[in-house]
């Protein structure tokens, strides 16, 4: 988180976020890409798959739409909030839709109960951020 904040700190282009907030957020964002990815992999390669299309495809969408977020936050796009509320609105979506099916199989699997607990935590986080950009 170091690293980030003090990127943020560099940013002439201001989101009206805090350094600390967006550091925080990209850490969040970085987090649930990797355990989404990693979940859907795991399923990918197991006996159930084809039973776990549904879930794998939602993982898949939610760690694309997660990594966008990251990346045009981490670009800083000026005061200009629009873009960046509407790309937090989907990533909720997709976090959302994510932890709707890993909750599910959590008890049974260890990458889906990580999995839900990510995308509970950057769901959270988008509401936060959104909250922040509205106000």
């Amino acid at each position: 988180m170091p690293q980030a904040r003090e990127l943020f700190d560099t940013l002439t282009a201001k989101s009206g976020l805090s350094s600390e907030v967006l550091a925080n957020a990209v850490d969040t964002l970085q987090e649930c890409e990797e355990v989404v990815g990693a979940c859907s992999m795991v399923m990918l390669g197991e006996q159930y798959a084809v039973q776990m299309a549904p879930a794998i495809s939602r993982d898949l969408d939610c760690a694309d739409v997660v990594g966008v977020t990251r990346r045009l936050l981490t670009r800083g796009s000026g005061p200009d909030n629009s873009l960046i509320s509407a790309q937090f609105e989907a990533c909720l979506l997709a976090c959302e839709r994510s932890y709707e099916m890993c909750s599910k199989h959590a008890a049974e699997h260890a990458h889906c109960r990580m999995c839900s607990d990510a995308t509970r935590r950057c769901a959270d986080m988008c509401r936060q951020i959104l909250g922040a950009l509205r106000a």
